[in-house]
């Protein structure tokens, strides 16, 4: 079925709003959609999304849709003063890849280079960058305008996760528009920095509802996907560069962890899990490959945290990614 055709079908419930993106997957049978629409309430924008799915499901007979309805007054932040703050999402198509642990090295190796970082934990059903950073169930304060204040860690990255939010070892039980008001209190209710450089937002594994919450929050952010170096798990990491894409969030580059082990008797890398997957991913998403990360254990872990030392191997190839991300800004 063409684009145009369900553009067509759906244009009869819009009522002044509009088709911004619309992506067809007629494998899965899954519709991809982002509609601009002017502010409205939440009754409201809840009888859209139900005519939308009406016409996308019953009259167009797929089986699946993924919505975001943007309203034209984005929430995100007013101040003045954080214009200059630029977002960066961390993505990956699956789990397992370290992407937490990349995205936390990153927000620690630019504030190293210099840079005013913020950090959200937007993985909110697996949040495990309280762990990378070493922050062990902090107690969080708020200011005088009941604002909660970030979490600092001990280079100066303010962190905020829902970790921070939940009893010990308690699983979060929440459907789709509990995980948007979620983000939506990160940015509303916390009360970040105004003059931040680079608030790095992790992202949940997968092409689910958090990263189109996100491009509500963020439609100006940009995105990097992390992946591992075997190819047969590539084509999952290019899934989650795409939907980066067709949300409007243009893509810095690609990260490969894992990518290979240095021998200590020979300093030799062994690919022990294979090779060329983060080339295949950068090129099949027309970007580049931002770093090759190693293997390797934090040699001072006693914090418990997974951040490198700046004098170790994996210390220094994420300030070499830093820099790049640093120079792709000008």
């Amino acid at each position: 079925m063409s684009k145009q055709k369900i553009t067509d079908a759906i244009g009869a419930v819009l009522e002044g709003a509009e088709v911004k993106h619309l992506v067809v997957d007629e494998a899965e049978s899954l519709v991809t959609m982002i509609v601009e629409a002017t502010a409205m309430d939440a009754r409201a924008e809840k009888a859209l999304s139900r005519q939308i799915a009406k016409v996308v499901k019953i009259d167009l007979g797929f089986k699946g849709l993924k919505l975001s309805i943007e309203q034209t007054a984005a929430s995100i932040p007013s101040d003045e003063s954080v214009a200059g703050t630029k977002y960066i999402t961390i993505t990956s198509g699956k789990g397992g890849v370290g992407k937490s642990t990349v995205a936390g090295n990153l927000a620690v190796a630019l504030a190293r280079l210099g840079q005013k970082v913020g950090m959200i934990d937007a993985d909110i059903y697996g949040p495990s960058l309280p762990k990378v950073f070493g922050l062990a169930h902090p107690k969080l304060m708020m200011n005088d305008a009941k604002k909660i204040l970030p979490v600092m860690n001990a280079d100066g990255v303010a962190v905020m996760s829902t970790e921070f939010l939940t009893e010990d070892d308690k699983p979060l039980m929440w459907r789709g528009p509990m995980l948007g008001r979620m983000l939506k209190h990160f940015f509303d209710d916390v009360q970040w920095d105004t003059d931040l450089d680079f608030v790095i937002v992790d992202l949940p594994p997968g092409t689910g509802d958090v990263p189109m919450d996100i491009k509500n929050q963020l439609p100006e952010a940009k995105a990097i996907v992390v992946t591992t170096p075997n190819q047969m798990a590539s084509h999952i990491a290019i899934k989650s560069g795409q939907m980066a894409q067709h949300l409007g969030h243009d893509l810095i580059g690609v990260v490969e962890n894992m990518s290979y082990f240095t021998n200590p008797v020979n300093g030799a890398p062994e690919q022990i899990f294979g090779a060329g997957g983060g080339a295949v991913v950068a090129e099949k998403l027309g970007t580049q490959l931002l770093a090759e990360i190693p293997i390797a254990q934090v040699k001072d872990g006693s914090d418990g945290s997974g951040i490198f030392a700046v004098h170790e191997e994996n210390g220094v190839a994420y300030l070499g990614l830093a820099n790049k991300i640093l120079k792709f800004y000008g």
